[in-house]
């Protein structure tokens, strides 16, 4: 058991501070080490100044509205078209500056292969921006 020599009075009311005063200087050293590992560069290319005036934005070309009714007949913009022939139809479509939206409205009866046959076409005519409608 251990006594204090000095005057008797009780236990020993001081806290021992020599191991928090260790474990701290080890966490300072860890930190130290790897804090310059965590972080890292992003390249990033921010826009440059420049005197030249910015073109005036061109308005976008109305959209084109492709209707897949329930028994998978294809209406381009209200008129009826053939399978064979909506891939010309949307090639000319995709050829212009800024293309226009093809929206594709369904009917919820509409067999999947059909829509699918249809997105397959849009891309492979060369279309960008495809949008869903929803139907009424």
């Amino acid at each position: 058991m251990a006594f204090s020599s000095g005057g008797g009075s009780g236990a020993m009311a001081d806290i021992n501070v020599t191991p928090l005063v260790d474990v701290m200087l080890v966490l300072l050293i860890i930190f130290m080490v790897t804090a310059p590992m965590m972080s890292y560069e992003i390249q990033i290319d921010l826009p440059q100044p420049s005197n030249v005036m910015p073109e005036n934005p061109v308005d976008p070309p109305p959209p084109i509205r492709l209707r897949i009714d329930e028994s998978g007949q294809l209406y381009f913009d209200n008129s009826q078209i053939g399978k064979n022939s909506l891939k010309p139809a949307l090639m000319v479509q995709a050829g212009f500056d800024p293309q226009p939206t093809l929206e594709i409205e369904t009917s919820p009866e509409v067999r999947y292969e059909v829509l699918a046959e249809v997105l397959a076409t849009a891309k492979n005519a060369g279309m960008i921006k495809i949008g869903f409608v929803e139907t009424m």
